[in-house]
């Protein structure tokens, strides 16, 4: 499903991703995509791939809070707000590296802080979405945001979000269907959750 998929969407999107290319080309310069290492299994990581964001920086780690704001380029802005950042991990998918649900590959950091919790979570392919993306992305923006130092971010993600994303995972994972995944994607697109869905996270 995820190949059938993914060939079909590849071949629709890429000129949406090539015009996205020359865009962040013409105005922010190289690179053109922002790749970062993830964890697709509590040992194995892989290279995972975005169109770039953020204005380039010597040194960049963990999540992004409010502390990294004022470096989000204005097509980026754009990009982030309708999630055309993640396009390039269609190539993630044909790769085999995620699925398109799952939960969302961590930082290797993560794993080897929270070692017991991301074993649990990563028996599942990660995804570029899934529950925990779908029910607790704007809650953990919204969180991050309001943080403005990078020792801050990284304690009130470990603290708030790690956890509960972890729960909602583990939850959806326990409950899996293929209909349900197809569900999930179709939420995605049109940024909607379903009443059973919310009523597992209140559960």
């Amino acid at each position: 499903m995820d190949l059938a998929w993914v060939l079909f969407l590849l071949a629709l999107l890429w000129p949406v991703m090539l015009v996205l290319s020359v865009l962040i080309l013409i105005q922010d310069g190289r690179p053109v995509f922002y790749i970062s290492e993830r964890m697709k299994t509590p040992t194995q990581g892989f290279q995972l791939l975005k169109f770039r964001t953020m204005t380039n920086v010597s040194h960049d780690s963990g999540v992004s809070g409010g502390n990294k704001a004022h470096r989000i380029t204005k097509i980026g802005l754009f990009l982030r707000k309708y999630r055309l950042d993640e396009l390039p991990q269609l190539i993630n998918i044909l790769r085999g590296d995620i699925s398109f649900v799952g939960p969302r590959p961590p930082l290797r950091r993560y794993v080897e802080r929270f070692p017991g919790l991301y074993a649990e979570v990563l028996k599942d392919r990660p995804g570029v979405t899934g529950l925990a993306t779908l029910i607790y992305h704007q809650t953990e923006e919204r969180l991050l945001a309001n943080c403005q130092t990078a020792e801050e971010t990284e304690a009130v993600y470990e603290r708030r979000c790690v956890p509960t994303k972890a729960k909602l995972d583990v939850l959806y994972a326990k409950k899996r269907t293929l209909c349900s995944d197809q569900r999930l994607t179709v939420a995605t697109v049109f940024r909607r959750v379903s009443p059973v869905y919310r009523s597992r996270k209140r559960g």
